[in-house]
């Protein structure tokens, strides 16, 4: 049976907010806050943090928890996250399990929800999966012309338009796959449905601001 490890990433600098992922959240270093949601699904056998910043690795230590040092080459603002997955599962020979990759950058989620996704990955066999939340918005993409994702001809209610928002607070996928397809969605995709208000991610000080207020 593969084993279920979780994959957190934590880079040193970081646009918007600096030193974000150490920021201080409810007396907490941010990457706290996830980290111990991680630690409370105990199907997760292990959790690893990968950063290039002596700081965050050092933090991660205190929380009994495998580091990964990462290069500064795949640790720049221009850096892809599948870059440094990619080179923790290389480094750490993780290419036979099913790894759990969480953005620290949203801290509030569902009690439970990793454990209960894991549930969901297994049972409907997927590849991989994305956290989403339910959003009711009149979407138009361009392409050779504008497309949108209603009948603009006969308008619905807002509230009857469905669309899945992938709100990047979790990953789930199979490591040996994500080697193959260098990305974090392929194959059978499924999703695992979050409440909004856990949604909000944090790129900037209003989106801080939010995270707070929502967990007061």
């Amino acid at each position: 049976m593969k084993k279920v490890i979780a994959l957190v990433l934590c880079r040193g600098k970081s646009k918007g907010i600096k030193n974000k992922n150490l920021v201080n959240f409810f007396g907490k270093p941010l990457m706290y806050w996830t980290i111990k949601q991680l630690k409370d699904c105990k199907i997760i056998k292990e959790i690893y943090v990968s950063s290039d910043s002596k700081k965050i690795l050092n933090y991660a230590e205190k929380l009994n928890v495998s580091i990964i040092k990462r290069p500064s080459n795949i640790s720049n603002g221009n850096s892809q996250s599948e870059d440094a997955i990619l080179h923790a599962i290389k480094k750490k020979k993780l290419n036979s399990d099913i790894i759990v990759f969480p953005q620290v950058t949203s801290p509030l989620r569902p009690k439970n929800v990793f454990c209960k996704a894991l549930n969901v990955f297994k049972k409907n066999n997927l590849d991989s999966l994305f956290s989403a939340n339910k959003v009711h918005y009149f979407l138009w993409k361009k392409q050779k012309k504008l497309i949108a994702n209603y009948n603009y001809n006969n308008r619905p209610m807002r509230q009857k338009v469905n669309t899945l928002n992938e709100n990047g607070s979790f990953y789930i996928f199979d490591s040996k796959k994500f080697v193959k397809y260098k990305n974090r969605l392929f194959g059978k995709i499924g999703s695992y449905l979050i409440e909004k208000k856990y949604s909000f991610d944090i790129d900037d000080d209003i989106d801080l601001k939010i995270n707070k207020f929502l967990k007061k």
